[in-house]
């Protein structure tokens, strides 16, 4: 082996060792790119999703879709949007409580008796009677690079029908206790 050849190897080695380390640095910068624009989209389908809810309520007075393909469907939607954060994107849906009461008229949630929601996960939702979904949250719990509305879990970031930023849901998780 000539001395040049060794060279060569040497540089090889010290290229290689820089690409290496310049990925090292690289891919949590786009690990979290990745996170932001995952984040911008959670929050765009979830307000598709409400607007969807919105339309229905608009044309049915008084009631709440009971599916989530109820929405698809009856073409309130272009398509069901899976929740972004999880990786089968199934969305638990919001649903009302038995003891929430209607707002005059429009058959929104009333927020002076207190806004009372469930979020059950899509394959739990048969087991719920008196099913109108009035909107839904992601799945995940974990955290998030930004907050939403004082939230920094995506499991609190709810996206639903009457929604309004100065009073807060009380909302109950469905088969987990150890989240209120």
């Amino acid at each position: 082996m000539s001395r040049n050849e060794g060279y060569t190897i040497v540089m090889l080695l010290v290229a290689a060792s820089v690409l290496a380390i310049g990925i090292l640095v690289a891919v949590p910068v786009w690990q979290t790119q990745i996170q932001r624009e995952n984040e911008d989209e959670l929050i765009f389908r979830g307000n598709q999703y409400v607007e969807a809810i919105r339309r229905y309520q608009t044309k049915n007075p008084g009631q709440f879709p009971r599916t989530m393909d109820e929405l698809y469907k009856k073409r309130y939607l272009r398509r069901l949007f899976p929740d972004p954060m999880t990786k089968d994107g199934k969305w638990d849906v919001l649903v009302q409580q038995t003891s929430m009461t209607r707002g005059p008229r429009t058959g929104a949630p009333s927020q002076s008796g207190g806004l009372q929601l469930l979020a059950v996960p899509q394959a739990n939702l048969s087991s719920v009677s008196n099913v109108g979904i009035v909107g839904v949250v992601s799945a995940s719990g974990k955290t998030a690079i930004r907050t939403y509305n004082e939230e920094t879990t995506y499991d609190k970031w709810f996206f639903y029908y009457g929604q309004d930023g100065k009073v807060k849901a009380e909302v109950t998780y469905y088969g987990r206790p150890d989240k209120k």
